[in-house]
C-alpha cells in the first residue's frame, strides 16, 4: 500500500508542474484521492464485500468528482490530472504509467455481463473529454487526442483523433500534428472528412506551414553552401503566437 502511494506522489510531480510539494499534493490533488480510495474499495471488493466497496466509491465521487467502479484494474504509476468528470466502468483495465485528464470516459456499450469496458496498455494517455468506450484495447503508448471518440481498439504507438476517432497513419497527416506541436496548438478532433470550413482552413493552414518550411530549408541549405551565414537572419524567425490560433476557434 504504502509503494503504491509514494509511486503516485512520485509520479505527480513528473507529469504535473503546477505541483509543488508532497504536502499540496495529498491535499489538494484530487486524482491522487480518487486512485488511493479506489485500492481500498478494490480490496473490499475482492473480499466479496460489495456494497461496502461500492459505498467507498460513492463517498470517492462525492469528494473528487472522480467515479471509479471497484472493480476496475488500475496499475501502477496511473496519473489522473485534474479528474473533474472522468468516469471508469467496472471492467475497465489500466495498466501501468497511464495518464489520463478530466473528462474522460472508459465506458461501455453493451447490458451484457463480461467484459464491457476498455483496457488501457502501459503508457496510453487520454486527452481531455475524451470517450473510450466498448471492450477494446488500446495499445501500449498510444495517445487519444481531447473529445475523441473511440469505439475501435487502437494499436500500440499509435495517435487517434477526432469523432468517431481515426487513427493517424498517413505520413501527411503525422506532419500536419507535429508541424501544430511546435507551433503550441492541436486541432484534436477536427477531421480532415467533416464538412466544417474551420476545420478545412485550420488543416489548409497547417499543410501550408508545413510546405513553407519544407521550401525555406532547401533555401536556407543552398545559401549555406554559397557561404552565407544566416544565423543572425535565423535569430528574429519563428516568433508565432501560438494564442492566434486559440482565439480563430474560440
Amino acid at each position: 500500500m504504502f509503494s503504491h502511494l509514494r509511486e503516485d506522489l512520485a509520479c505527480v510531480f513528473q507529469r504535473d508542474p503546477a505541483a509543488r510539494t508532497t504536502w499540496e499534493v495529498i491535499t489538494c490533488y484530487p486524482g491522487f484521492h480518487a486512485l488511493t480510495l479506489h485500492r481500498f474499495s478494490h480490496w473490499l471488493w475482492g473480499l466479496r464485500l460489495r456494497w461496502l466497496g461500492r459505498f467507498v466509491s460513492h463517498f470517492t465521487r462525492w469528494l473528487t468528482g472522480i467515479e471509479i467502479h471497484p472493480g476496475a484494474s488500475i496499475g501502477h504509476r496511473v496519473f489522473i490530472d485534474h479528474g473533474m468528470g472522468v468516469v471508469i466502468g467496472e471492467t475497465a483495465v489500466i495498466g501501468d504509467d497511464c495518464t489520463l485528464y478530466h473528462g474522460v470516459t472508459l465506458g461501455g456499450t453493451s447490458w451484457n455481463k463480461g467484459k464491457r469496458h476498455p483496457t488501457l496498455q502501459q503508457g496510453v494517455v487520454i486527452g481531455a473529454g475524451a470517450k473510450v468506450l466498448g471492450p477494446i484495447v488500446i495499445g501500449a503508448g498510444a495517445k487519444i487526442g481531447s473529445n475523441a471518440v473511440v469505439v475501435r481498439d487502437v494499436k500500440p504507438g499509435a495517435t487517434a483523433v477526432g469523432i468517431p476517432a481515426r487513427v493517424i497513419e498517413s505520413v501527411k497527416d503525422q506532419v500536419r500534428e507535429d508541424k501544430a506541436e511546435k507551433l503550441g496548438f492541436s486541432a484534436y478532433a477536427v477531421t480532415r472528412n467533416e464538412d466544417d470550413p474551420l476545420a478545412q482552413a485550420i488543416h489548409g493552414l497547417l499543410d501550408h506551414a508545413v510546405e513553407t518550411d519544407r521550401r525555406i530549408e532547401r533555401l536556407l541549405h543552398y545559401i549555406e553552401r554559397a557561404g552565407v551565414s544566416v544565423e543572425d537572419d535565423m535569430a528574429t524567425a519563428n516568433k508565432f503566437d501560438p494564442n492566434y490560433l486559440s482565439k480563430i476557434v474560440d
